[in-house]
């Protein structure tokens, strides 16, 4: 007869093997149906009115790198089975926290993103939409002073969004 520690592992070790036989599941929480083997990231192209001629390439990498680090899908130029693609929309920043003086107390850096994903084994996963995150400094610093900072700030928590959105299935 077999002991409780040795049913509870043998239940466990079944479990696991069914799970993996459907899906492909990370420690992220990553989703993703077992025969998606890539994704691919377009480039963003920057159509804000204020562009940041970096902002692209940075939000692409990191979009990558999200895909990289925290599932085991190969990256490929064009036609993953998962595919980002969009532009920036929006970079801007404005007062955030006006004093009594009429002077703000911070500044807000936003980012907006326009992103089409596309899901080639669960097409019902697919969507277009935009993301939008900022970031408040202080208005004494100037924006190219933190800007490099703020925007990989922006960029990690718009991608983790997109991330969510795209693979997490809560």
């Amino acid at each position: 007869m077999l002991t409780g520690k040795v049913m509870k592992s043998t239940l466990y070790i079944c479990l696991l093997l069914a799970m993996a036989s459907c899906r492909n599941y990370s420690f992220t929480g990553a989703s993703i149906a077992a025969d998606a083997k890539t994704v691919s990231v377009g480039t963003f192209p920057n159509r804000a009115p204020i562009v940041n001629p970096y902002l692209s390439q940075q939000f692409a990498e990191s979009l990558r790198d999200k895909f990289v680090s925290e599932t085991n899908l190969a990256v490929v130029q064009q036609q993953g089975d998962l595919q980002f693609e969009g532009a920036i929309v929006n970079y801007q920043t404005q007062p955030a926290a006006i004093q009594g003086n009429d002077n703000a107390a911070l500044n807000r850096l936003t980012i907006t993103v326009n992103v089409k994903f596309t899901n080639s084994s669960e097409p019902k996963n697919d969507f277009e939409q935009k993301f939008s995150r900022y970031v408040e400094y202080d208005s004494k610093l100037s924006l190219a002073s933190v800007e490099q900072d703020l925007v990989t700030e922006v960029n990690r928590q718009l991608v983790d969004d997109i991330f969510n959105k795209a693979v997490i299935n809560w």
